[in-house]
């Protein structure tokens, strides 16, 4: 697909490059003339009128010609601006989706818990642009939601103690509700607090959340969220879900599996 849109900019680039000659040669053509027109009027004693009637006619087509190739010039220029941003366009989602693909491979790769955190973190901060942020689970006993990872305390005091119920508060309500929630900082009351975040992505499997992506603050270079962004926030939050839950459901059967084991041994041994 990229190499036709290649073609097509080529093949803009060289009509570009033809009317641009044609032009520069109607220009000189009627240059050319008009110092025959003024010769002709200035020696109209061996000139006829109707020779000069002919050249101003013929003057005047060549300046109508000119007129229309420099606006189809203008409006094929348009087009390839037009073009040109959404190749860009294309090839960033493109790209995006590309590392959203290695990065679900990635977190799919592994059952180890700690593992698959680490990796939430490192898509956060490569692939969304994130400074500042953490990692929430739910804990279905007592309905808690506590920070199980985090980056950025020292731009974000208290990032690494975040701690709230479900349905008490913007993060409370989020792990509720299950429907993100992101600031506009553009607006008044727009100020990033620890309980209202740039942003609140509840981690789902189908309906049921089991913790939040939270983000305080975006990388210097990264002024805001882009439109991909949010298709990201999404497609992430799904496949981190996964991964963390069935993670940590191994973890769990890993553990309870070595303490059968354990006491298996300790009969065997008394035995």
């Amino acid at each position: 697909m990229s190499e036709d849109r290649s073609e097509k900019a080529e093949k803009f680039l060289e009509l570009f490059n033809k009317g641009k000659e044609f032009t520069e040669e109607l220009l000189r053509e009627n240059q050319r003339l008009r110092y025959r027109l003024a010769a002709q009027e200035a020696d109209s004693s061996s000139r006829s009128s109707d020779e000069i009637q002919r050249l101003r006619a013929e003057l005047a087509q060549l300046a109508e010609e000119n007129r229309r190739i420099q606006a189809r010039f203008r409006e094929v220029e348009e087009e390839n601006k037009d073009f040109a941003n959404r190749y860009i366009e294309i090839e960033e989602q493109n790209n995006n989706l590309a590392n959203l693909y290695v990065a679900s491979y990635q977190l799919h790769s592994t059952l180890d818990f700690r593992e698959v955190i680490q990796i939430v973190q490192e898509i956060v901060i490569n692939l969304v642009g994130a400074e500042a942020f953490a990692i929430l689970l739910l804990d279905e006993k007592t309905n808690e939601l506590k920070a199980i990872a985090f980056e950025g305390e020292d731009v974000m005091p208290g990032v690494d103690q975040i701690s709230t119920r479900l349905g008490e508060g913007v993060l409370g309500q989020v792990a509720k509700t299950g429907e993100s929630f992101y600031i506009n900082q553009d607006v008044e009351g727009g100020t990033v607090t620890l309980e209202k975040p740039l942003a609140a992505v509840p981690l789902k499997i189908k309906e049921h959340v089991i913790g939040l992506i939270v983000i305080y603050r975006l990388l210097q270079q990264k002024d805001a969220f882009t439109a991909v962004d949010y298709e990201l926030f999404s497609l992430l939050a799904a496949h981190a879900a996964t991964a963390i839950f069935s993670s940590k459901l191994y973890s769990q059967s890993e553990r309870k599996l070595n303490t059968i084991q354990s006491f298996l041994d300790l009969l065997t041994t008394t035995s």
